[in-house]
């Protein structure tokens, strides 16, 4: 049955997500399985925030706004005809204001990686298979979120920023692609485990 209207509750939010790209460039249709799971949408409903202690914490993304998801959050449901995800506030990684991915803003106590490139050959100068290179936990941050909100609403800063090398837990984060062809990683800042200098 269709509804009238979604009204998400406590700090979830409803997101209307931004449709996949069937073709290639060259204009041959991909099969669903080849088809990126999109990761962004636009916020349409929020809900009224939480409660951290005796503090009451709205929602601090807006309606309106273009954010970027954690891979597998929310619910997924059909509405207006389109699909839209109902998520937890804490599940967006961040905003973003255009389409490229290294112009996102993390929230919270995200940061946002670019990956250094795998090494293609070894040491003896052996040149290395896809399969056998091992993908580098190490990269330099873009972009750091506010921090993490404490009991009275205050944010807490994080301990690194934007610039510092760092080396990051290897199964922590999610991936993006950039436009330019670069691997990006945005995860939590207690996901980075050394700065490197």
């Amino acid at each position: 049955m269709p509804y009238a209207s979604i009204k998400p509750l406590g700090d979830r939010v409803l997101v209307k997500i931004k449709t996949v790209e069937e073709k290639t460039q060259g204009g041959i249709l991909l099969p669903t399985t080849a088809q990126t799971k999109p990761q962004g949408g636009e916020v349409v409903a929020t809900g009224e925030g939480k409660k951290l202690g005796n503090t009451k914490l709205d929602i601090s993304v807006k309606t309106g706004t273009q954010v970027i998801y954690s891979k597998y959050a929310g619910t997924e449901l059909e509405f207006n005809g389109s699909n839209h995800l109902l998520l937890k506030e804490d599940d967006i990684l961040g905003t973003l204001e255009t389409d490229d991915i290294k112009d996102l803003k993390p929230l919270n106590d995200r940061v946002l990686i670019k990956v250094a490139a795998a090494e293609e050959k070894t040491a003896g100068g052996l040149l290395l298979t896809e399969a056998s290179k091992e993908k580098p936990s190490i990269g330099t941050i873009i972009a750091v979120g506010p921090g993490p909100l404490d009991e009275e609403g205050k944010r807490t800063p994080l301990s690194v920023s934007s610039g510092n090398s760092v080396m990051y837990s290897k199964y922590a984060g999610s991936e993006l692609k950039g436009s330019d062809g670069s691997d990006y990683i945005v995860l939590r800042a207690s996901d980075v485990i050394a700065v490197l200098s």
